[in-house]
């Protein structure tokens, strides 16, 4: 089938025309890009548990001698302050939150939150200004984004038969973990291998998770969990390395072991016969001394008739 020819015309034509219609769609495209990167730079990510700044400056309010601003998370005020004559005359916050003793002066208007709880995260916080009680002016807007790292992650595994599940758990983290595993350094887990669950501690809101991995005792060397939070792009990894199953016994090992048990059994009859010993003289001894206490005056009279019962004692034991 022959191409169909395009005159001057017809091609002035398309580049007059093409333009025209991609122009919205690529401006459209932009500005969502823009507004996208705009929300990601202004987000202020914060530790669970740990104090933080929420940055504001404004040297234009250095200017007005009379003037009151609010810091609002969403639709609730959590600091209101009033300056006049670039004095602060009045201010309260809500959880300690507070500003700088110099913050009209300096222009510096950031909020410090002595603590941040994971319930906020991707929360919008706004300073603005009021008069009798009305938002006048809207002077920052900035998004927080909470986060806590995870507990390096522990493995263990579970023999069962011809199987072996390996158990990565990691705890204390926010958000919600990404967890994977690496077979032998580079392998992935085969289809249906891997079960995780991840749950929510309902007092501090921070995550807990488990992975099972669950693998044939055929050619695995080491396997290796890793414990992802998307919001710190950072990775927590733990190795556990299998030990390989050896056949092939030593053929002096039973030998080994028998001359252990021997040297064993005629050590011990050694020791029983050094203690009966001893046991036999200890007796002797006390025979002999109770005779000689109790017959000491029937001694002195026949001698040779003592001595000869001593003997008789020492040669009966």
């Amino acid at each position: 089938m022959d191409s169909p020819v395009l005159s001057k015309g017809d091609l002035k034509g398309v580049w007059q025309t093409r333009p025209r219609r991609a122009t919205p769609v690529l401006l459209l495209l932009l500005s969502f890009l823009c507004v996208c990167a705009c929300l990601e730079e202004d987000c202020v990510l914060a530790t669970v548990g740990r104090p933080v700044s929420l940055p504001c400056f404004h040297n234009e309010l250095s200017a007005l001698k009379n003037v009151s601003i609010e810091w609002r998370r969403e639709d609730e005020v959590v600091l209101a302050s009033t300056w006049e004559e670039d004095r602060n005359v009045e201010e309260w916050s809500v959880n300690g939150a507070t500003l700088a003793s110099d913050a009209l002066l300096t222009g510096n208007l950031s909020l410090m939150l002595l603590t941040v709880d994971p319930i906020e995260n991707e929360v919008d916080y706004s300073l603005v200004t009021v008069a009798g009680g009305n938002q006048t002016s809207l002077l920052c807007s900035v998004c927080l984004r909470s986060t806590a790292s995870f507990s390096s992650p522990l493995v263990h595994e579970e023999a069962h038969g011809e199987q072996t599940t390996y158990i990565c758990s990691s705890a204390g983290g926010f958000p919600e973990p990404t967890v994977y595993w690496v077979i032998n350094g580079a392998e992935e887990p085969p289809e249906g291998s891997v079960t995780t669950q991840a749950a929510s501690d309902p007092d501090s809101h921070l995550y807990n998770v488990t992975s099972h991995l669950t693998l044939s005792n055929a050619s695995v060397s080491n396997v290796t969990c890793v414990v992802e939070n998307r919001f710190m792009n950072k990775s927590l990894t733990s190795t556990s390395r299998v030990q390989p199953n050896s056949e092939a016994k030593d053929p002096s090992e039973p030998l080994w072991i028998f001359s252990l048990a021997l040297c064993v059994a005629v050590g011990t009859m050694v020791i029983a016969a050094v203690v009966y010993q001893i046991h036999l003289d200890r007796k002797s001894k006390r025979l002999k001394k109770e005779y000689e206490n109790s017959n000491r005056g029937h001694k002195r009279q026949f001698p040779n008739e003592g001595e000869a019962e001593v003997l008789k004692i020492e040669t009966d034991v």
